[in-house]
């Protein structure tokens, strides 16, 4: 199924992000990782791009088929196009096709100062250009509620954005952020704008303060002064910090879906410890909105 259907047949969708291990490291060792969030039947599951791999030994590809094949959910495929050409894309893209893995996320990925992009895409929007014609696929996008760290301002952004829908994205997914007034204002903004396709909030459950401070800098995702203090105050406690950062996003989550949002989409860590505690505490809600859509 593609997932722009489970926006028509759902009001609310919910998500979980895996990404792959290091190709230093075994593969099974997400394997169990998918085992126990499958058991939380999520809509679908997001796999990132496993950068580094051959076509061949493409770790998103075998992890996105586990997802589809093995436990029946759908898969959502990330591919990054940032030094990339067609061959290489179209290899890609043929050996998802051939493991029934028809969802993508489109994205351009991190640029590097060495690399040459003659020769490769520049942009998300002109990948999803290539892939739509190809036809077959659904297409989602990223966006970014406080707008793009190398973007000069929100609403160049959004513009920005508007090219990756008007080229053939088929749903959005954002970036994490951690004061939802910010996601409603984008959310205003975009709409505002024409963007008319379905946008998922984009939620990341912090345990540790050193990944939130890299997360922070490398995304400019703006701290709360209410998270500062739970991260101040349960530092060197791990298993407090676990806890208070579950609540935190919770919290953000159970606003997020009462104030009607497309879709919640859990950046998991591959920790399903987590996944499992923050979707046992909303199952009711979605539940609940899901059943006022019929």
């Amino acid at each position: 199924m593609f997932i722009k259907d489970l926006f028509k047949q759902k009001r609310l969708v919910y998500s979980f992000e895996i990404f792959p291990p290091k190709l230093t490291s075994p593969i099974d060792t997400v394997y169990k990782t998918i085992e126990e969030l499958a058991i939380l039947n999520p809509d679908y599951i997001s796999v990132t791009y496993g950068a580094g791999g051959s076509v061949n030994n493409n770790r998103t590809c075998e992890l996105s088929s586990l997802v589809k094949n093995k436990y029946g959910i759908e898969a959502l495929a990330h591919l990054t196009c940032i030094n990339s050409d067609e061959e290489k894309i179209t290899k890609i893209v043929d050996s998802l096709n051939k493991n029934n893995v028809k969802n993508i996320l489109a994205l351009r990925g991190d640029v590097n100062g060495e690399q040459n992009l003659e020769d490769s895409y520049k942009y998300a929007y002109q990948l999803i250009e290539y892939l739509k014609e190809r036809g077959n696929v659904c297409l989602g996008a990223a966006c970014y509620p406080e707008g793009h760290i190398q973007s000069d301002n929100i609403d160049k952004d959004i513009m920005h954005l508007k090219n990756k829908v008007d080229a053939g994205a088929d749903f959005l997914i954002s970036q994490l952020f951690f004061d939802n007034s910010l996601y409603y204002n984008f959310l205003d903004k975009a709409y505002k704008k024409g963007i008319n396709v379905p946008i998922q909030a984009g939620i990341m459950p912090v345990t540790n303060k050193k990944q939130i401070e890299r997360i922070a800098s490398l995304s400019g995702a703006y701290l709360p002064e209410k998270f500062i203090k739970i991260m101040d105050k349960y530092e060197y406690n791990p298993e407090a910090l676990r806890d208070a950062g579950i609540a935190y996003a919770t919290e953000q989550i159970v606003d997020l879906v009462s104030s009607g949002v497309n879709g919640i989409h859990l950046y998991t860590m591959n920790n399903p410890y987590i996944a499992n505690k923050i979707t046992t505490s909303i199952s009711s809600l979605i539940n609940h909105i899901n059943k006022e859509a019929i």
